[in-house]
């Protein structure tokens, strides 16, 4: 469902940017104002471990330049996931798999089970760095940056019965795991740029991290798109 409102959402704003990137009036920019303000709606997807999280992601940027600004982002988006033994560390896997052969050995689980242990996340995300833009275009403002951070994510189990319920109180005492790492990657987007002072901007990143290095057994890729409102104000720096 939401990946599908995500498909949509881009179907309806990329055409529009290319349209506009090839219309007559595809002058350069004559008004670049010197701070810009971007609060618009965002999702995470690391398919790795199948979470997609939904959320809002802000930005704050300085322009020295036109060419190029300097800003802070930020984002918070919360979803679920499925933990299950294939993404843990080799070491816990075999730990866990002699707890559940005891058990099934003493008739103690039924059966066939699969241990499955549902979470929710809750994820933030904070950057600070540069970011190059281009302007050819009167109403279209393209750009990439490096994407370089840190990402703070709380996940809580919700186990779904008594033998996850107990893997659960082992893997996560306090009844969550809290995690801090660096990420890297890169990303860009563009600004549909409606007046001097207001623009609907599109935007994506890529990056790698390892979050619960202790608990999950390989690093993950994510995308971050968001779409929402630009504000520019200041003087004009052109």
């Amino acid at each position: 469902m939401q990946r599908a409102s995500a498909l949509r959402t881009l179907l309806i704003v990329v055409p529009i940017a290319l349209l506009l990137a090839a219309s007559p009036v595809a002058a350069q920019q004559t008004y670049v104002s010197q701070f810009d303000v971007f609060a618009g709606y965002a999702f995470l997807d690391s398919p790795h471990i199948s979470l997609f999280e939904n959320g809002f992601q802000a930005q704050f940027g300085y322009r020295p330049k036109p060419w190029y600004s300097l800003g802070f982002d930020y984002s918070r988006s919360t979803g679920d996931l499925v933990l299950t033994p294939d993404l843990l560390p080799t070491a816990l896997q075999q730990q866990l798999g002699a707890e559940l052969a005891q058990m099934a050995a003493a008739h103690l689980i039924p059966a066939g089970y699969a241990l499955a242990v549902s979470t929710h996340s809750t994820s933030q995300t904070f950057a600070v760095g540069p970011q190059l833009a281009y302007r050819h275009f009167s109403h279209l403002t393209l750009f990439i940056r490096p994407s370089l951070g840190a990402i703070h994510e709380v996940a809580v189990p919700h186990p779904g019965d008594p033998i996850a319920t107990a893997i659960a109180a082992q893997l996560a005492p306090t009844g969550k795991k809290t995690d801090w790492t660096g990420f890297y990657g890169f990303g860009g987007g563009f600004d549909i740029l409606l007046s001097k002072h207001f623009a609907l901007r599109t935007q994506a990143d890529l990056v790698y991290d390892h979050l619960f290095n202790d608990l999950l057994k390989d690093g993950r890729l994510t995308v971050r798109f968001s779409v929402g409102p630009c504000f520019n104000f200041g003087k004009n720096i052109k």
